[in-house]
C-alpha cells in the first residue's frame, strides 16, 4: 500500500500496516525493510522512477532488502558515513547491539545480506529537497531527513509512532535493547522536536501531524 503525506513524499506501507515503513522521496527510496521485504517493495515502487536508495541506520529492518533492490534497479546506495561499514561487512551490525539475545535474534530473522555503500552521508548533505541530519543513539551513525520549506521530518527509528509488537498507536522511545545509546537517542529526539515539525514519519507506526505533541512527548523525556 502507498500513502501519499506530502509533496513527492510516499510511505510504502509494511504488513501489518505501518509495522515497517519505507519511503520515496523525490524518487529516492528511503529504507527497505527486512530480507522478505524486497519483491513487495520492488512491487510497491514500479511506478516511481527510482534514482537512488538511502538508509537511515543500519538496522536489519532497515536494510535488510537493500541489496537486492539496488542490484535489480542498478542504483546507488547511500549510508550514513558511521553506519555505512554495519551495511557492509556481514555480522557488524550484531557487534553494535547492546548485550542483549532479542537482537540478535531479530538480526538472524531479518537481515539481509551485506551490500556496498556508494555514499557515505554527512550533516548537511542534499537527500533530494531533504536535509540530512546526524542523530545518533539508536545507532551510532542514524539519519534522519528533514524538508524545511514544508517541516516534514523523516526520522526513522529515533521515535516510533505506535508500539511495534501490539500495534498501539502512541510516540514511543526504541527499545533499550535495541538501542546502542539510550540516552544519545533522547538528545536526538529533543533536538528533532525543536525544529518544530508539521509532519513526522516513522520507521514504525503512522505518520503524525502534530508539532505539539511531538514537542510534549519530547519534553517528557527530559
Amino acid at each position: 500500500m502507498i500513502i501519499e503525506l506530502a509533496e513527492d513524499v510516499y510511505q510504502i506501507c509494511g504488513y501489518p500496516r505501518h509495522s515497517i515503513n519505507s519511503y520515496v522521496i523525490d524518487g529516492i527510496l528511503v529504507d527497505a525493510g527486512t530480507r522478505y521485504s524486497g519483491r513487495r517493495i520492488l512491487r510497491d515502487i514500479a511506478r516511481f522512477d527510482i534514482r537512488a536508495h538511502a538508509v537511515t541506520h543500519a538496522h536489519p529492518d532497515h536494510f535488510g532488502a537493500s541489496r537486492r533492490i539496488c542490484e535489480e534497479l542498478g542504483i546507488p546506495l547511500w549510508v550514513g558515513h558511521a553506519d555505512a561499514a554495519a551495511v557492509e561487512t556481514l555480522g557488524l551490525m550484531y557487534d553494535r547491539f547492546p548485550d542483549h539475545p532479542a537482537p540478535r535474534i531479530l538480526s538472524h530473522l531479518q537481515g539481509g545480506p551485506p551490500a556496498a555503500v556508494d555514499r557515505r552521508l554527512r550533516e548537511g548533505d542534499r537527500v533530494g529537497s531533504f536535509e540530512v541530519l546526524e542523530v545518533p543513539g539508536h545507532t551510532v551513525g542514524h539519519l534522519a531527513f528533514w524538508r524545511e520549506s514544508d517541516r516534514t521530518l523523516l526520522l526513522g527509528d529515533v521515535a516510533s509512532g505506535h508500539h511495534p509488537f501490539t500495534g498501539v498507536r502512541g510516540l514511543r522511545e526504541p527499545f533499550e535493547f535495541l538501542t546502542a545509546d539510550p540516552r544519545g537517542n533522547r538528545k536526538s529526539i529533543a533536538r528533532l522536536a525543536g525544529l518544530g515539525p508539521e509532519l513526522v514519519c516513522f520507521g514504525h507506526g503512522p505518520a503524525l501531524r502534530d508539532a505539539d505533541r511531538f514537542a510534549d512527548f519530547a519534553a517528557a523525556l527530559q
